[in-house]
């Protein structure tokens, strides 16, 4: 008992004492606002986001029955498939390409990272001005003069492009990573039995890659419900909600509007998504992930 009480005191505990900063970080910036947010969603609350009066599941109720809630829902779905799909699919194209290793292979790797290097601000400042409709680079090049930014047509395609560039450095360096690190006997012994290149991509780079395949599929379609400044930057949830997605209506709901109680209901169901997304993406995993 006494080597077992000595060894707590001198290895044991030490850790929990470094963790003691990450828990308080963590209580303070997470759970407490989660648990808040779950509070307020049953009250009505002031313009100060301060709970008034016990309102019931009347909250979500109200969410349920209006518009704006399923258009928003809608545009975070089309939203997030806009994203996914092209970004996923780029980035591994990028990254299987870079994983031939060739002369000056270096170069274009950093400019496939590049996106990863530049802030959600200044990228949207940047696309801003080359959507524009007046004098924007994209409508110089192409000789157009389409309402890119205030258009219902082509905003969200616009905005979706936008965020695609955004995530595509991360997804590439992840990719990356995992087709490098396929051991090289393998793709030579297939080589050598005659395999092309396609065989040699599906039977054994992807299997062997498939971890970070799974995470890097997790991560886009997290990221693509969660998109905000982008938003917020460059179409204000416009033209006519049309890119009024999840996450900017919980801000105009909640600072635009004084319904903090509306938007903390929308932060449930956004959770909720997003928690059943990685439920099914985690119950595909042992059927699709091979880590040996």
């Amino acid at each position: 008992m006494s080597i077992h009480t000595k060894k707590w005191g001198k290895v044991y505990i030490t850790p929990y004492l470094m963790l003691i900063p990450c828990f308080v970080i963590f209580i303070a910036f997470v759970f407490f606002p989660f648990v808040r947010t779950i509070y307020l969603s049953f009250h009505l609350t002031n313009s100060s986001g301060e709970a008034v009066k016990f309102y019931g599941i009347q909250n979500f109720v109200a969410i349920f029955q209006s518009d704006s809630f399923w258009n928003s829902l809608f545009v975070s779905l089309k939203f997030a498939v806009l994203i996914f799909v092209p970004t996923f699919v780029v980035s591994f194209i990028l990254a299987c390409m870079a994983n031939e290793r060739m002369r000056g292979s270096r170069l274009y790797e950093t400019m496939y990272s590049l996106p990863m290097a530049v802030a959600s601000a200044p990228a949207a400042a940047i696309w801003f001005l080359i959507f524009s409709s007046g004098s924007g680079i994209l409508n110089y090049i192409l000789h157009t003069d389409l309402q890119w930014l205030d258009s219902t047509k082509y905003t969200l395609f616009a905005v979706a492009g936008v965020t695609v560039w955004m995530n595509l450095g991360a997804n590439f360096i992840f990719l990356v990573t995992g087709l490098r690190n396929v051991p090289d006997e393998l793709i030579e012994s297939a080589k050598l039995d005659g395999a092309g290149y396609l065989r040699r991509l599906f039977h054994i780079v992807i299997p062997v890659a498939s971890g970070q395949l799974f995470f890097v599929i997790f991560l886009d379609i997290v990221v693509s419900f969660q998109a905000f400044a982008q938003i917020k930057l460059l179409t204000l949830g416009g033209p006519a909600y049309t890119t009024d997605i999840l996450v900017y209506n919980i801000y105009r709901s909640a600072f635009l509007e004084g319904r903090f109680d509306y938007a903390c209901v929308l932060s449930l169901i956004l959770f909720v998504i997003i928690f059943f997304v990685t439920r099914i993406q985690f119950a595909l995993e042992k059927r699709t992930v091979h880590y040996n």
